[in-house]
């Protein structure tokens, strides 16, 4: 898989290989604030790629539990107070030094949802990740384009779907990897927004970090398709196909759109 990038072409499967043994390599610890329904599948991942997940959302150790990790993921699968305190703790934690990654899971369904991420895109994540429906709620009227939205913000976009898009607005990749079925089991874009979370933690790029993250997961998605007899099956599949995912499967799966 290659894209073009600053007027010359870099391989991006090699790029997810190197990004993937520093993960292994360094074990980065990666505090996550996400959807209820998606801690042990995402703790699960996280630990198959060679990261040491952490879930709290206790306000009196949430800060101290970010502060001592490597990344950070906020996901807004579970909109409730006691999440929005500890996103905010979590954040003010992280300062500087620890990078993060926002999910805005389903603020297309909801506009207080949508208001919130917004006010979250104002304290800098490193990189979204979401869908269509989810961007165009976030970017509001007019729906900038993903590369002007990253552009004018500072940060990436990783726009998943069909064909997943990665973009920090001079930069851009298509990725084709990944399998139908992926779409039938549930916290799946929840640990894929982990996954690059995890990858932030071991490389500063944030560009080439979302693209790690996101290709490994769709090879390891499809390596998965190819075993499971169905959506149960790949469940967990995909947590065995991402902790064997080597060098050589990414140079031979990874594919460009």
């Amino acid at each position: 898989m290659r894209a073009p990038t600053e007027g010359q072409t870099v391989d991006l499967p090699a790029i997810t290989a190197d990004v993937l043994a520093r993960l292994r390599a360094r074990a980065p610890r990666v505090h996550c604030i996400t959807n209820t329904v998606a801690q042990a599948f995402t703790a699960n991942m996280l630990l198959a790629a060679g990261a040491i997940p952490s879930m709290t959302i206790a306000a009196d150790e949430v800060g101290a539990f970010v502060a001592r990790a490597d990344a950070l993921l906020v996901n807004l699968g579970t909109f409730d107070a006691e999440r929005r305190a500890a996103v905010d703790a979590a954040i003010a934690a992280a300062g500087e030094r620890v990078p993060w990654v926002l999910d805005p899971v389903f603020i297309d369904r909801a506009p207080a949802r949508a208001a919130y991420a917004r006010t979250l895109v104002a304290k800098a994540p490193r990189a979204i990740r979401l869908n269509a429906a989810e961007f165009g709620a976030l970017a509001g009227p007019g729906e900038a384009a993903p590369a002007d939205y990253a552009r004018e913000h500072g940060l990436v976009v990783g726009l998943t779907g069909a064909t997943d898009l990665v973009t920090d607005g001079s930069r851009h990749a298509g990725i084709a990897n990944g399998h139908r079925l992926m779409g039938k089991v549930t916290a799946m874009g929840c640990a894929a927004s982990a996954l690059v979370a995890a990858c932030l933690a071991v490389e500063p790029d944030a560009w080439r970090a979302t693209v790690a993250g996101l290709l490994a997961f769709g090879v390891a998605g499809e390596v998965a398709a190819e075993r499971a007899r169905g959506p149960g099956s790949l469940a967990v599949e995909i947590i065995d196909a991402l902790h064997d995912l080597d060098r050589a499967t990414l140079l031979k799966r990874g594919r460009a759109a």
